[in-house]
């Protein structure tokens, strides 16, 4: 108990790392039987869904679920004890709005997929897709809770369930229409992310509720002045928890529609390459539904660092521990520098092999042997964006985030249709390496500036 409370960053990274890499495990053998499932041009057609998905979650959860992980740690350091109230304020803001991209996109299917997609076969996907973002938004909300005290384990547990849920529900509806003769449609596995992310929620929400219930027996009912201080700061949490999530969202909002314009936009600027739909949708399925989530699977440990280092960095600028950042900063720096750079070896040496034998696509070799030298910065970007986020510079990411879209917009609208899926892998490269410069610039400035103000008037940056 007590390398708990001394090392809560490392014992909630291995937690979430270790939960991390099943969950990664289950998944990675699950893309092999998708793709035996339904094909390379059903994975394409599946992976065409991920911008609407992406979208929703940007415009419904993230960023209150970063906002609400902000304010209960800021909280924690103040008061000594974790408090619910701003889970219940995000909550009340997220879940309507979450319910009505809901309707939405259930009611505009059609036009979604016929002129946005540019796929008519996603309509159905989208109906049943449709419902897992609420489901989706009140999970998010209560993960960013059991960050912001850092409890991991509860994060953890819903994430592996929602993961066995997911595969074992896609695994007998296939199963069963296999038996009848018949071909699984690619539905099946948006079936199985909206099931499983129910069960992920509901996992979440107890867990909240017991520590809720829990509070309310040990401090008692709250008195009539009680009462009226709750509403005073309910009201100031409102300004507080929006003043973060409200940038955050339109942040999100604006690098998912150019994530959706470059998402949409591969498998036609392929076409005008010279493939025909068929083709250019399994090369594009290949790339997103094979090769890229195999060169994500070491992100498990990046991941599980950047989610668990928020709260920590927050709680540490929030107390003027400045020399804590920094050693956080460079230890993260160091670590998942030298990571990627194993990650690198591996993947430009044993990529094609990888390809050929798991996924049974030469193609998918070619891509994670050659998407294996973005490794180093790919996993050092994901920490870093979180020490910014916790420093309060949002803007900050944002911009640097927007340049680096447009950097592969520019290789995908300008190289893809004359070099073909090589040019948008050139673009891959050119935009991880300038985004991974730009945020070791900005964390440097940011503690050189630090450092001179140290040096003059003693107050906080």
């Amino acid at each position: 108990m007590n390398a708990r409370k001394s090392h809560p960053l490392i014992f909630g990274t291995i937690l979430l790392t270790a939960t991390g890499f099943l969950t990664r495990i289950i998944g990675f053998f699950y893309r092999i039987y998708l793709s035996r499932l339904f094909g390379e041009e059903g994975m394409g057609i599946y992976q065409l869904l991920s911008p609407v998905l992406s979208l929703s979650f940007s415009l419904t959860a993230a960023g209150y679920q970063t906002a609400i992980s902000k304010l209960v740690a800021e909280q924690a350091a103040r008061e000594k004890r974790p408090s619910f109230r701003p889970l219940a304020v995000g909550l009340s803001i997220s879940l309507p709005l979450s319910l009505l991209c809901n309707l939405a996109v259930y009611r505009l299917a059609g036009p979604i997929a016929s002129l946005l997609l540019q796929e008519p076969r996603t309509a159905a996907m989208l109906r049943i897709l449709s419902f897992s973002i609420p489901l989706g938004a009140v999970h998010a909300c209560a993960n960013g809770y059991f960050y912001g005290i850092k409890k991991a384990g509860i994060p953890s547990a819903s994430q592996l369930i929602e993961q066995a849920v997911r595969v074992g529900c896609v695994y007998l509806v296939s199963a069963s229409y296999l038996a009848a003769g018949k071909t699984p449609p690619v539905s099946v596995a948006v079936l199985g992310l909206t099931v499983g992310e129910f069960f992920s929620m509901l996992v979440s929400l107890a867990a909240a509720w017991q520590g809720f219930a829990a509070s309310r027996g040990a401090g008692g009912r709250p008195s009539l002045s009680g009462s009226r201080r709750i509403l005073v700061s309910s009201g100031n949490l409102y300004r507080q928890l929006l003043a973060m999530a409200l940038p955050l969202t339109a942040n999100r909002i604006v690098l998912n529609l150019l994530q959706s314009v470059e998402s949409v936009s591969i498998p036609s600027r392929l076409r005008l390459y010279g493939y025909d739909n068929v083709t250019a949708l399994s090369v594009y399925g290949v790339l997103t539904g094979m090769a890229m989530p195999f060169i994500f699977f070491p992100n498990a440990l990046t991941s599980s660092v950047a989610i668990l280092l928020l709260p920590m960095i927050s709680e540490s600028y929030a107390l003027g521990d400045l020399d804590a950042v920094k050693k956080y900063s460079a230890r993260t720096v160091k670590y998942c520098g030298l990571m990627g750079f194993c990650c690198l070896c591996v993947f430009v040496l044993l990529g094609r092999w990888a390809g050929a034998t798991l996924f049974d696509s030469p193609l998918a070799g070619y891509f994670i042997s050659t998407l294996g030298f973005i490794c180093p910065f790919l996993y050092l970007d994901t920490t870093l964006s979180s020490i910014l986020q916790g420093l309060g510079m949002a803007g900050h990411i944002f911009l640097m985030n927007v340049i680096c879209l447009l950097i592969r917009l520019v290789f995908v609208f300008r190289a893809v249709p004359e070099f073909g899926i090589t040019g948008y892998l050139w673009g891959l490269l050119a935009s991880q390496l300038t985004l991974g410069l730009l945020y070791l610039a900005c964390l440097g400035r940011f503690f050189r500036k630090s450092s001179r103000q140290a040096a003059g008037p003693c107050r906080r940056p």
